[in-house]
């Protein structure tokens, strides 16, 4: 049986995580839809990162969410992770994470305890989403109120448990598409962000 804490936690990701951003894209909002991809073939994805931040106050680890304003033009209303495009400036996935981060949570860099990245993830809006695990020991928060309308956290556990990781469908484009969903309480974690959380569980929690 898991503990989920941190010292658990810190110990699968030390033998687990990937020490650097894999090359390849292993997973993808493709992955439940072999017969009717939505990826354009020829596209080459915009480079993006998101933090994967765990919340570690001595107790059981929960993960930190955002629900994205629902006037946002992209994905308005829906759960993610803090993140986005990596820019010129930045000297990494991880910069960039660290960056998108402050920007929409208002937590500094200085409480951000980086571990290492799950598999590099391709959206159906072609972004190649590097995503950093991180432990948070402690932080303020900022809400960037014109991008994100909340903040929440999620028990680690709730999430890890593969009873949790619903296929959901919708019609798009004509066609029913499914994706991963993972909803806890009011909220809908679906697609991409629990595509990823997905992938967390694989890598560190599933049975091997």
């Amino acid at each position: 049986m898991h503990r989920f804490d941190e010292e658990e936690f810190r110990q699968l990701a030390a033998g687990r995580l990937h020490r650097a951003p894999p090359e390849r894209a292993r997973f993808s909002d493709d992955d439940l839809n072999p017969e009717a991809r939505i990826i354009p073939p020829g596209v080459v994805p915009k480079p993006a990162a998101v933090l994967v931040p765990l919340v570690a106050d001595g107790g059981a680890l929960r993960l930190l969410l955002t629900q994205r304003t629902a006037h946002l033009s992209s994905h308005g209303g829906q759960v993610a992770f803090p993140g986005g495009r990596i820019d010129e400036g930045d000297e990494g996935p991880v910069a960039a994470a660290l960056r998108e981060a402050e920007e929409e949570t208002g937590i500094a860099s200085r409480f951000i305890e980086p571990l290492g990245f799950l598999d590099t993830y391709l959206t159906g809006t072609s972004y190649r989403v590097v995503p950093v695990v991180a432990v948070l020991p402690g932080f303020d928060l900022r809400p960037h109120a014109g991008e994100v309308a909340d903040i929440f956290e999620v028990p680690l556990a709730f999430l890890m448990n593969p009873d949790h990781h619903l296929r959901h469908s919708r019609v798009w484009q004509g066609r029913e598409r499914f994706y991963y969903a993972m909803p806890y309480g009011e909220r809908y974690i679906w697609g991409a962000t629990a595509g990823m959380i997905r992938n967390l569980y694989t890598l560190l929690y599933a049975p091997r």
